[in-house]
């Protein structure tokens, strides 16, 4: 019986941190079959997630919308929006105490006021590059998260070769009225452990 209840509970470990869908890392990005870390750093990634994830929403439940974080490999990828610059601090204090980081990227914003026309041009050039990744078929484009702040484009991902990587960043300064992009893009020979 206990036997039993331990297959079950690593099976359920398993697949509510790794997912078996197109979810895998990045939400909607690297699935779990062509993401090229092996199952163990994917696992360790996703707890360090959602350990950082829980700690930040219990500190407060505003940043459940406001904060996205990403974890590859052991670095922490922090983006979005907050009040004032001691809460970003807090943010960045908050990653680095999380358990096996290798490093944080805090690209965390100061709140200004909301503009209705740069969020719906923010989301245009996402979308705008999302498609160019899609059809450049030197690029695996769902190894890849967007997110797009005043023009700004932040990339973050996982690319096979350093081709791959120049032609993501190619793609990226095409997009019209991108003011600055801003890439962490792996490449699969960086990264600890690597699939067979």
């Amino acid at each position: 019986m206990k036997n039993k209840f331990l297959i079950l509970s690593l099976i359920f470990l398993f697949y509510g941190c790794v997912g078996t869908s197109s979810q895998g890392v990045f939400g909607t990005g690297v699935s779990v079959a062509i993401d090229p870390r092996s199952i163990g750093t994917q696992i360790d990634d996703n707890i360090m997630q959602k350990n950082l994830s829980a700690r930040i929403l219990l500190k407060d439940k505003k940043y459940l919308l406001s904060i996205k974080i990403k974890v590859l490999d052991g670095r922490i990828f922090l983006t979005g929006k907050v009040e004032d610059p001691e809460e970003k601090l807090q943010l960045t204090k908050m990653a680095w105490e999380t358990n096996g980081v290798r490093s944080v990227k805090n690209d965390v914003f100061i709140k200004s006021d909301f503009n209705f026309k740069q969020s719906a041009k923010d989301i245009l050039i996402t979308s705008q590059l999302r498609s160019a990744l899609i059809f450049n078929k030197n690029i695996r484009a769902v190894n890849y998260n967007i997110d797009t702040y005043k023009k700004k484009i932040y990339i973050y991902g996982i690319a096979k070769t350093k081709d791959e990587q120049k032609e993501v960043i190619k793609e990226a300064k095409n997009i019209l009225d991108v003011e600055t992009v801003i890439a962490s893009i792996l490449l699969v020979e960086d990264l600890r452990i690597q699939k067979d």
